[in-house]
């Protein structure tokens, strides 16, 4: 996700921002085409509730909503955001993530919320605003602020919310169908930015970071779907606090850039809040 919102950040100078929204999931579905094609006969329990079940049209309206909402306006409002501020920012109001996750998971009663693990994720967005002190100078845009901020509180629901769809369906099939009902409500949405024509336009170089983006999306929300149904929602988007210090890191290492000391602050202080807050918790005393 870190090198996501960076090559986005190069993209959206050229891709506007829905259209960039729907080729980056357009390109994730293809990705997870082929194995869900090959994958679709069940295979245990799991699998033939998929393909057995006598009324999932309620289910399927639900997931295609939380595909819309998870991979087509949180994505759409966080290119927006991204055309107006800049990535150290958006970064830091999208760490926000793991703790309305915690807050939201916790108002449903789907979790069980423990000091270690509040601890856990306030320490890991201490880290953030550290890794990204010395880049937060200057005013924002309020719009572009909201709409970063927007993305994260539809993040969070999404991700509360997918749990008992993962836990039905297979983790592989959800995914490519809820990437696919973003992709058709995306291509609606971005006929507003002209994307039949304007996509022959595009430079090479905006279609790489663009390919980049699709393939990472692909490949990348598979595993956080799966993660959302093997463990509890707060405990997978605390992970997004390394999104800032990856970023840097990919820095360093490819384009030469100084590791500043803060950096190094932050990936302590995300390293022990990620252990606060994914450690299992101590067995309950009688």
């Amino acid at each position: 996700m870190g090198a996501a919102i960076v090559a986005s950040r190069f993209a959206v100078a050229e891709v506007p921002p829905l259209t960039l929204a729907m080729l980056r999931y357009a390109i994730g579905f293809a990705c997870l085409l082929p194995f869900v094609w090959e994958g679709k006969r069940p295979v245990g329990r799991t699998q033939h509730a998929w393909a057995a079940t006598k009324s999932i049209a309620p289910d399927l309206f639900a997931m295609a909503a939380l595909g819309i909402g998870q991979f087509g306006i949180l994505i759409a409002l966080l290119n927006f955001g991204l055309q107006r501020v800049g990535s150290a920012q958006a970064a830091l109001i999208f760490s926000l993530f793991p703790l309305l996750t915690l807050m939201l998971s916790a108002a449903l009663g789907r979790e069980r919320v423990t000091a270690a693990l509040v601890f856990g994720v306030l320490l890991s967005v201490a880290g953030i605003a550290v890794s990204l002190s010395a880049r937060l100078q200057g005013t924002g845009d309020w719009w572009g602020e909201a709409a970063v901020a927007a993305a994260a509180c539809t993040g969070a629901v999404c991700s509360v919310l997918y749990r008992p769809y993962l836990q039905r369906y297979p983790t592989l099939a959800v995914s490519a169908f809820a990437m696919l009902a973003s992709v058709l409500f995306l291509a609606v949405l971005a006929l507003g930015e002209a994307w039949p024509t304007r996509v022959s336009s595009f430079s090479a170089q905006a279609w790489a970071a663009t390919g980049f983006i699709g393939v990472s999306s692909g490949i990348g929300y598979y595993w956080w779907l799966y993660a959302l149904k093997h463990e509890s929602p707060t405990r997978v988007t605390v992970f997004l606090s390394l999104n800032p210090v990856t970023a840097a890191l990919l820095g360093w290492a490819f384009l030469g850039e100084a590791l500043r000391l803060e950096v190094l602050a932050a990936l302590v202080l995300i390293a022990g809040g990620l252990w606060l807050a994914t450690r299992p918790a101590p067995p309950s005393r009688r």
